[in-house]
Order: C-alpha cells, then structure tokens, then sequence
C-alpha cells in the first residue's frame, strides 16, 4: 500500500491514542480531587463534632452558657442544668488559650493565627507546601480556642484540613509546585465549602480570595469545585441537607431601598476598617511583647477576651446563632450593636494573641449585626421602603466580608447559598461593590497579593505574557545601527577594524551589501593567535551562514528562546520580507530591561489606582 494511503489511518489513531490520553488524564486528576472532596468532608465532620462536645464540655457544663444555634443545626448533646456563671467565663477562654498555645508553639508555629491566612502564603510563596501535622494541630487547637469561648470562625481549620491533606497528596505522588498549588487551593475550597454548605461559593473564594484585585485563579476554579461539591455532600449526608441559617422569602421590589443600602455599604466600610485596624493592631501589640513567650500569648489574649464576654456572654464562641436571631429580627438595636462592636473586640483578642480559629465566621455575624441595625433604623423611619430589617441582615453579611477580604463576587454567593436567600443577589450585588471600592486598601488576609503580577507562583508565566504582548518593531529605536563587513575583507584589515570598535558582533555583506553570515569576537580568536594563517584568511571564512535572525513583527518571546538557544547575547534584526536586509542588532540586555520597564509601569498603575 502507498504512504499516501496509509496517513488517513495512521492520523487516526493518533488521534485515538490522544483521546484515550486525556481522558485517562482527566479520570486520574478526577479521582484526586474526589478524594480531597471527601477527606475534607470527613475533616469538616470531624471539627464539627469536636465543636460540639467542646461547647458542651466547657461552655456548658462548666459556665451554664449555651449559645443558640443557627436555624440549619442544633446541638448533639441534651442541655445541662448548670445555672449560668459569668466568673467561669471569665476565665474559661484563659484556660483554652493556655492549651492552645502550648499545642500550636510546640508543635506547628505556622498553625497559628487564622488558617486561611497561611493556606495563602503557601501558594505564593511555598509551592502549596503546608506540613503534615499543621492540619492536625491547626483543628485541635482551633476546637479548644473556639469552644472554650474563644471568637473565630470554623472555616480556618477546615480549609487547613484539606488544603494540608492536597498539599500532602502532591507531595507524595511527587507533582510539581503548579500542581500541588492547585490541589491545595481545592483543599481550601472544599473545606470552606462544605462546613458552610456552600460548596458553589467555596470553590469561588478558593480562587478568589489570593488576590486584592479583582481576579480569579482560573485554572483552580474547577478543580475547587469537584472537591468542594464532593465534600459538601459527604458533610450534609451526615448533618443533613439545607442552608446554615434560615431566611424568610426575602424580596426586592422598591428602587427606592437602594438608598438605605448605600448608607449600609458606607456603615460597613466603616465598621470593618474598624475591625481591620483592630485585628492586625492587637496582633502587632503581642508582637511587641518580647519578654512573654509566645504559647503564653493566647492565654493573654483569652483573658482579654474572657473580660469582654463577662459583659457580653453573646459575642463569646461562634455567635452563628445570634445570626440567626437577627435575620428574624428577634434582637434590639443595642444588643445589635454590642454583638457587633464585641464581637471585634473578643475576635482580635482571641486569634489576634495567637490563638488558632477563622475570621470568617465573625465576619458574618458581625457584618449581620450592623446590617440589622441599619435595617431597623430605616424600617423605623420609612416603613414602606423597607419593609424587611432582616434582609438588611442578610446582605450586611455580604457586605462586611466583601469589605475586610476583597472578595466581592464569591462572598455574594457564600452568604446567598448559606441563607438560601437568592432574591437579595441586587442589593448584595450594589453593596458589595461599593464596599469593596471603598476599602479596597485594608484587608484581614493580610497575605493576599495585589495581582498575579505580584505573586512569585506567577513570575515565569507573566514573564512570559508580558514578552509576548510585545514585539521587536517596539525595540525599534534601541536596535542599535553597526557596520557591516565585507565577506572577501582580509583578516589583516579587519585587524585593524577591530581595534578602533566596540563592536560584538560583525554581520558579514556580500557585493550586494546583503547579509550572507556573521561572527562574533569568540570566532575570531583561532586566527587572531594564529599568525602564520591571518594572510589566507579572509572575513567569510570566519563568519558563518547559520543566521539566528529576527524580524520587527516577532514576539519578543520568541526573541529570547534564540538568545538562549546558542547562548548568544544579540540577535540581526532583518526585514519581515527580505532576510538579507540588515535593520541593525538587537541585545538581550535591551530585551530584559524593556520587560523590566514594563513590569515596574504596570505595578505603578496598579499602585495609583489602588490608592485613588
């Protein structure tokens, strides 16, 4: 049979081989984010239960304090008869802090503060890397702050939990840094996804929340859902399915309500610089303490914090319930108010010391506090415009994430799936938006970069992207102008040619003045310690046809790889239709510095824009 008959045959099952690859591949990469799915499910029952017993242990039994709990859970164990004791609360958090920081400072220093925080750190800067034991220490520890009245959220632990485990997976299978990025980002998703029930939401802040700007990991997005639907469902099949908390059929019918929303945006920017500020101040202030170790810290800062819930038993613990309470507008402005302002405080306290738990928790009842408070105080005054405070509740919550993380668009989706209230996405939508522009400048994940620009797990790929958006005819005026050489010029004169130049590189012209060759100073020292041989010799025989060239329309990308594929530092740039036309030579160097150029003006647009 002729080669011409056998190529339809032989493409086809190139074709196959290639199908059957992806798909092998795409089943292999499936099955690792199903089983970060159901780790980090399991992880999320695991945590859950430990919250539980603890509140029940120390809370309970120990202070006669039960704080409600919102409308999609409830407690495993019957309430005891222990009558309520304020003392014991004062120093129920001391005691929490004391274990929780002799656990974290002795075994995962990393572990401390709020996972999330360090989830991001390692994918900018350690190539998904996490220890195998943080995970570990990170939900022991977060379990004894939280339940012994500490404030913090739960999804701190739990996106440690399997973002740790996918970092681990990696590691073990031994993929590389991209990879084991990813899979840890779709720890994080997963975790955060499934102990809120919001598993469309948890894969969006996965990939969302690196970044101040507004974009998106892409390539994690996918994978961050698969796990995070995996473990969604492992956790409701144990706990049950439905929302976190319970809303009424929430509608948005007046225009008119978009007023009172605004000042709500304006409240909660205002509210989480406050909180911010407050965080990372208390932080600073521990920080400067050098002569108290650190595991003493938290017990220091659950002290603190004890003092506060002696007043304000409601911001102690989790404080989901309380939440609750506000969506059916079953609490008063003050007690509002305290719950918000409180809940700051013992937060900043209790993780800000050192100890372990999430800041997103709070930052939803906090941000659910403001927004009732704001919702009564115009259903007071304008009744018929706002009609419902408690949808003030539900989109505060939104709203006051938005403003202390920079995460607009997975934040609306978190507090809609976790409130099952998706008639308020407009009015989230509008005071999301204000309240990131606003405070944009402060954010409670302090380890957030500004851009992938920033981010050294993006250095070699925008790297890339910037050469490529570029061309030679941009380099037109540094292409520097030089001399060409004759090719039947004999060496003796170009001796002397060369001695008055500072020339590199010599393009070689035949009688027609086009480029035939060239040689560079490395060619030309065999003859130059050759004197027996330079009266033979003449500039063709030096030079040599292979021609590394470049055009004006090419990508300075492309530009580069022949710099690095013979290790030569400039390049004769010709003309796109006759490669015989020499334009000039352009150098390495005045590649890499207009990149470096362009890099620095696009980090000060950034800048300037990020300031205004």
């Amino acid at each position: 049979m002729p080669p011409a008959a056998q190529k339809p045959g032989t493409v086809s099952r190139m074709k196959d081989k290639l199908a059957r690859l992806n798909v092998a591949q795409a089943t292999r990469w499936s099955f690792y984010f199903v089983a970060i799915g159901l780790i980090a499910g399991l992880g999320s029952i695991a945590f859950h239960y430990l919250c539980q017993l603890g509140i029940h242990y120390f809370l309970d039994m120990a202070a006669g304090y039960r704080p409600p709990p919102p409308a999609g859970e409830h407690h495993l164990l019957p309430s005891t008869s222990v009558p309520f004791n304020r003392w014991m609360l004062l120093i129920l958090p001391a005691l929490g802090g004391i274990l929780s920081g002799w656990l974290v400072y002795t075994f995962a220093p990393e572990a401390e503060g709020h996972g999330t925080d360090a989830a991001i750190n390692s994918y900018h800067n350690k190539g998904g890397f996490i220890r195998g034991r943080v995970p570990f220490v990170k939900t022991i520890a977060s379990a004894i702050t939280l339940t012994t009245g500490g404030s913090g959220g739960r999804e701190g632990p739990i996106a440690q939990i399997g973002a740790g485990f996918g970092s681990f997976l990696a590691t073990k299978l031994k993929l590389s840094d991209r990879e084991r990025r990813i899979m840890m980002a779709a720890g994080v998703g997963a975790g955060v996804g499934s102990i809120f029930r919001a598993p469309l939401a948890g894969a969006l802040f996965a990939a969302e929340v690196l970044y101040r700007d507004p974009d998106f990991e892409s390539e994690v997005i996918i994978p961050a859902g698969i796990s995070s639907v995996v473990a969604y469902c492992v956790f409701c099949l144990r706990f049950g399915w439905g929302s976190l908390f319970s809303s009424p059929p929430f509608n948005f019918q007046n225009p008119l309500e978009l007023g009172p929303y605004l000042v709500l945006a304006l409240v909660l920017v205002i509210t989480g610089i406050f909180y911010v500020k407050t965080f990372y101040g208390t932080i600073h202030l521990f920080e400067s303490i050098k002569k108290i170790p650190n595991h003493i810290k938290p017990a220091i800062g659950g002290l603190l914090t004890g003092i506060v819930g002696f007043f304000l038993p409601h911001t102690l613990a989790f404080g989901y319930g309380f939440a609750q309470k506000a969506i059916d507008n079953e609490l008063a402005i003050p007690f509002l108010i305290s719950l918000a302002l409180g809940k700051v405080l013992t937060t900043s306290f209790s993780i800000g010391s050192g100890g372990s738990g999430g800041v997103f928790g709070p930052s939803i009842v906090i941000g659910g506090a403001m927004g009732g408070v704001v919702g009564q105080i115009f259903h007071a005054i304008m009744p018929t415009v706002v009609t419902e405070p408690g949808a003030f509740v539900v989109v505060g919550m939104a709203g006051f994430f938005t403003a202390v993380s920079n995460t607009p668009i997975s934040t609306i989706i978190f507090v809609s799936e976790m409130t099952n209230s998706y008639h308020l996405l407009l009015p989230s939508l509008l005071v999301c938006s204000v309240a990131y522009l606003a405070s944009r400048r402060y954010t409670i994940f302090h380890r957030q970069v500004q851009s992938k620009v920033d981010s050294p797990a993006h250095a070699g790929d925008f790297f890339v992207d910037i050469l490529q958006t570029f061309r030679v005819n941009d380099l037109m005026p540094l292409v520097q102008k030089v001399s060409l050489i004759p090719q039947d010029m004999p060496f003796v004169a170009f001796k002397r040619y060369f001695s008055e130049t500072k020339q590199h590189y010599f393009p070689v012209m035949d009688e027609e003045k086009r480029l035939v060759g060239i040689f560079s100073i490395n060619d030309i020292r065999g003859v130059l310690f050759a004197p027996e041989i330079e009266q033979l010799v003449v500039m063709k025989d030096v030079g040599t046809s292979d021609i590394i060239l470049t055009t004006p329309e090419e990508d300075l990308n492309t530009v580069l790889k022949k710099f690095t594929t013979r290790n030569i530092d400039s390049l004769p740039v010709v003309r796109a239709d006759d490669h015989g036309i020499l334009l000039g030579m352009l150098n390495r160097r005045e590649v890499i510095t207009f990149y470096n150029q362009k890099v620095d003006e696009m980090k000060s647009r950034r800048q300037a824009f990020s300031e205004n």
